[in-house]
């Protein structure tokens, strides 16, 4: 007989199973064939049930759960809603939906409607994430949450609504304070050590995704340290737990309940999660939030350089042994830096006791010091180490007073020079800055004096470095050039120090003639025409 898949039992036909008989004869031989016979003629036994899955499963424990950690932190996690003001945006007034094909999305980007003609615009409420750090009703978010609202409410984990009032904000950093009256204690959460955290550690986020209400992800920390160009004190914690738009101004926890990370952007081209989230790290925050509580403001350090980085080519120029440091490109007059001495071509490389490794680290540390206090300074000028005090001033004074815009070189008259013609050089044509070249090019006066970038050779180093004509070369290893012979005798000086690049200080006339520091390759003959 035959067992099908249905259970039943069929009985075979005599001619086939006697074909049966004989086939099993020949590979068993006659004890083979004795034994199946006795087989056949037994009573067929079903074999036993397998159990359920589950079942089998029953001693496993698995992966600890996270509900004892996120049940008690989700009750201090907030809704926000903020309808905007009752204001028709101005004409190229500039925000946050400028560019919608932009990979780096903030979560309440808000898009516009089509509204019919004569029609008012519409108010949207802006729906975004926060969370309580103090039961007297202190609530974190992102700036760009409440951004020119009009009303806010906040809504807590019991359902409990609530007017908040804006204590202080700070479009630099994204980050906001509001303030509730609540009628009992509230829950609330403390900021932990984000220096401590590490690539590859467990972080929960909780927020209000979609204005679904609390919902809790989960992740691990993908990186540290990320720039995305939102802001000049970029220094976002990467975590692949799942932020959507409204999980703005939410908290990334660690493992121990602890705040490490404010959630504020994500990458991503379609606008939803694809893993790439960024948060504000809790010491950046906790910072700048404990000046919101106190003056309702922020009061930074100021040092008042400007700086650039320093590329591989550039530090070949330097004589550096390395790519690290902030190289001062300019230095505002009767500033805090130019009262201690710092000069242009200076290479800061600790402040405050602090390495700088990268020129992206320097203003968030100047940022994070006491204003008024008396600050160490360590700068490499002309390959030797000079220490300096300098007194810090307040960025934001310095702001209203115009000095961060303060630029140019202030230098001497042009001097005649019989080498003055126009000459080529290091792939450019270049000519002494005189009247004519400024009013062709639009100079301003506050750049007195070097050379002007007239043509650039295609395809030269000078090209791939992005100097174009009507740019100003101030000045070449360090020494101020007024006429073209001043450069060629700079680049003989490189040369006989072994040296294969050479440092220009370049006036970018696409940005306002700010300098900026360019490294080019020395020829391998002496002589003009480089490329």
């Amino acid at each position: 007989m035959r067992i099908h898949g249905t259970g039943k039992l069929h009985p075979l036909p005599a001619r086939r199973l006697a074909l049966r008989v004989s086939m099993m004869a020949l590979l068993l031989g006659a004890s083979g064939l004795a034994g199946i016979a006795q087989a056949e003629s037994e009573p067929v036994k079903a074999a036993p049930a397998p159990a359920s899955q589950t079942a089998a499963l029953k001693d496993f424990a698995g992966p600890p759960s996270l509900a004892p950690l996120a049940a008690p932190l989700a009750k201090a996690v907030v809704n926000i809603s903020a309808a905007p003001k009752r204001e028709q945006k101005k004409a190229g007034e500039d925000n946050a939906e400028k560019r919608e094909d932009d990979p780096f999305r903030f979560f309440e980007r808000r898009r516009e409607r089509q509204v019919p003609p004569g029609h008012p615009p519409l108010r949207r409420a802006s729906l975004g994430s926060g969370f309580i750090i103090d039961p007297k009703g202190i609530i974190v978010t992102n700036n760009h949450v409440i951004e020119n609202a009009g009303e806010i409410i906040v809504r807590l984990h019991d359902g409990t609504r609530l007017k908040a009032e804006v204590r202080g904000r700070d479009p630099k950093t994204d980050l906001a304070v509001l303030v509730v009256k609540p009628e009992k204690p509230l829950p609330w959460v403390e900021f932990g050590d984000s220096d401590k955290v590490q690539v590859g550690d467990w972080v929960l986020a909780i927020g209000n995704p979609f204005g679904l209400g609390g919902t809790v992800t989960t992740g691990i920390v993908s990186a540290r340290n990320r720039d995305i160009n939102a802001g000049p004190y970029d220094d976002f914690i990467q975590t692949d737990a799942a932020i959507n738009k409204g999980n703005s101004g939410g908290p990334l926890f660690d493992m121990k309940g602890r705040v490490v990370g404010v959630n504020s952007a994500i990458l991503s081209p379609t606008g939803g999660s694809v893993g790439i989230g960024f948060s504000i790290p809790s010491n950046l925050a906790r910072r700048v939030v404990a000046q919101l509580v106190k003056y309702g403001e922020t009061r930074r350090g100021w040092l008042g350089v400007r700086i650039q980085s320093i590329s591989e080519e550039l530090a070949e120029g330097l004589g550096l042994d390395a790519p690290k440091g902030a190289l001062v490109t300019d230095v505002t007059p009767n500033g805090p830096a130019a009262k201690a001495g710092i000069r242009p071509r200076d290479i800061i490389i600790a402040f405050n006791g602090r390495p700088v490794e990268r020129m992206r680290d320097l203003p968030r540390m100047v940022a994070e010091s006491p204003v008024g206090e008396e600050i160490a300074v360590t700068v490499l000028r002309d390959g030797r180490k000079v220490q300096l005090k300098v007194t810090l001033g307040r960025l934001e004074d310095a702001e209203k007073k115009g000095l961060l815009k303060a630029a140019g070189k202030a230098g001497t008259d042009n001097k005649k020079d019989d080498a003055a013609t126009p000459r080529t050089m290091l792939g450019m044509q270049l000519g002494r800055l005189d009247e004519r070249l400024r009013r062709q090019h639009g100079i301003p006066a506050q750049v007195k004096q070097g050379l002007v970038v007239l043509k650039v050779a295609a395809e030269s180093q000078a090209q791939e470095k992005g100097i174009m004509p009507g740019d100003v070369i101030a000045e070449a290893a360090g020494s101020e050039l007024q006429t073209p012979s001043d450069l060629q005798a700079a680049i003989e000086r490189v040369r006989k120090m072994k040296r294969k690049a050479i440092p220009l200080l370049v006036l970018r006339k696409a940005a306002n003639y700010e300098p900026q520091f360019i490294a080019l390759r020395l020829p391998a003959e002496k002589g003009n025409g480089a490329r």
